[in-house]
């Protein structure tokens, strides 16, 4: 007799004990960059114990042009789509500072609402102005990777939401993958020397840098609030989870807002 027609099956028993799992708290999905090597560590670095976090990527060549980033739009629903179908996921967010500048927050959010309907959706650029709002900025100096033409999207879009603009400087770096490498000895200095008297805060744009590793050192150093995306975009997304803890060494956003 064949040996698997020896085997009973056995069905699953009714009694069967279900718990919260591990995410009772939250659960918040990304829509990265493919190209993104920075945000995931930054995000998983400060993740409250309870609080689940998914990742979706959308294609993008190593180019970060308006061109580039305009052709994400038409991904974003299908990526976010791909985060937890159960319906379970509470915020979900566009995770690119340029990217949601060129697209505008309008369209971002709805494209993030067609994939994940149950959810509250933001961008980074999002988080980063209620970071500055929260934080009693109006004018700021900002600095970023990016190539002057985004720079110039950029300037234009935070003067929109009601910001003075001092300064804005860039790299002029057009790849992620040279974005990342970039030193956060060196953020540190460039952040330094692009403040200015009547500023309120600094602001260094760009979720591939890694300015979180040395945020609380800047803010330290020219004595007033500092922000940088993935701070902001992390203390965004957990505030609308209605998640409260509170996180030292990181700046003033995460420890008192």
């Amino acid at each position: 007799m064949n040996i698997l027609h020896q085997n009973k099956v056995k069905s699953t028993p009714s009694n069967v004990r279900f718990d919260a799992g591990r995410h009772p708290r939250a659960k918040v999905g990304f829509v990265l960059l493919a190209t993104e090597q920075t945000i995931q560590d930054d995000v998983m670095k400060l993740r409250p114990d309870g609080v689940g976090i998914h990742f979706a990527r959308a294609s993008i060549p190593d180019s970060i042009t308006a061109a580039t980033l305009s052709a994400q739009t038409d991904l974003l629903a299908d990526c976010t789509a791909s985060l937890l179908p159960d319906g379970s996921l509470d915020v979900v967010c566009y995770a690119c500072t340029s990217g949601s500048i060129v697209i505008g927050e309008e369209r971002v959010l709805a494209e993030l609402d067609k994939g994940a309907p149950g959810a509250i959706a933001t961008s980074l650029i999002s988080g980063v102005i209620r970071a500055l709002n929260a934080i009693g900025a109006r004018r700021i100096v900002v600095g970023t990777p990016y190539l002057d033409e985004i720079n110039a999207l950029e300037a234009d879009y935070l003067k929109a939401a009601g910001f003075d603009v001092l300064a804005i400087t860039g790299f002029n770096l057009e790849k992620d993958s040279e974005m990342v490498l970039v030193s956060p000895d060196y953020i540190r200095e460039f952040a330094l020397s692009i403040d200015h008297p009547d500023a309120d805060a600094i602001f260094i744009s760009c979720g591939a840098l890694r300015t979180l590793d040395v945020i609380g050192e800047i803010e330290k150093a020219v004595g007033k609030p500092a922000i940088c995306s993935n701070q902001a975009m992390i203390w965004d997304v957990l505030r609308l989870a209605n998640i409260e803890d509170r996180m030292e060494g990181h700046g003033q956003l995460l420890s008192r807002y």
